[in-house]
């Protein structure tokens, strides 16, 4: 007597552009977030050089604070304008697209969301260690730990998307790769 493997599940697909709206494995989101965060060093390099050329900064301390929030919306341009897009370089390099729940491309304004909520990635360990006195070391374990618990609760959830995400309305999906372009005869 053989049993036959179960049959997959069926998935949804978007209506406008086609793609199965089933989630990446967390392996793979997690290692575009890393990537995400390997590129962001350049736009933070050249947002960085911007703003002390045109502050007329000599010292990376004095205006801090001013530097910080040029970058959060340096940050949120960026985001924002490639969510929009379906896609940042890492999402394009891993295979994954930002949708809306319905499958459909985001709008500026919902990607817009997605980026101030994509802060609770970050936000409660340090605001955590803005109330507490904690060192370096400690700070890095709050956030290694808070990050690994945020990603973990996408397991919870019925379509395997991040709470910021559920949040938002929107939702991380596979996208194939293009086929391959056939190779020229000689």
């Amino acid at each position: 007597m053989s049993v036959s493997p179960p049959s997959p599940m069926p998935t949804e697909a978007s209506p406008d552009t086609g793609l199965s709206l089933t989630a990446p494995s967390l392996r793979r989101r997690m290692a575009c977030w890393l990537y995400e965060g390997m590129l962001m060093f350049g736009v933070v390099f050249i947002a960085g050089y911007l703003f002390s050329t045109l502050t007329q900064t000599r010292n990376a301390l004095d205006n801090r604070h001013a530097q910080q929030a040029f970058l959060f919306v340096v940050f949120g341009i960026y985001f924002t304008w490639f969510w929009a897009k379906g896609q940042t370089l890492a999402m394009k390099t891993w295979y994954i697209r930002v949708l809306d729940r319905q499958g459909r491309p985001l709008s500026q304004s919902r990607a817009l969301l997605r980026y101030v909520l994509s802060w609770l990635w970050l936000l409660p360990p340090l605001a955590l260690s803005g109330l507490m006195t904690v060192s370096g070391g400690e700070l890095t374990v709050l956030l290694i730990g808070w990050i690994v618990i945020w990603a973990l609760l996408s397991r919870f959830h019925p379509q395997r998307q991040f709470l910021h995400d559920a949040l938002a309305g929107t939702r991380l999906v596979h996208q194939p790769p293009p086929p391959p372009k056939p190779r020229a005869k000689r």
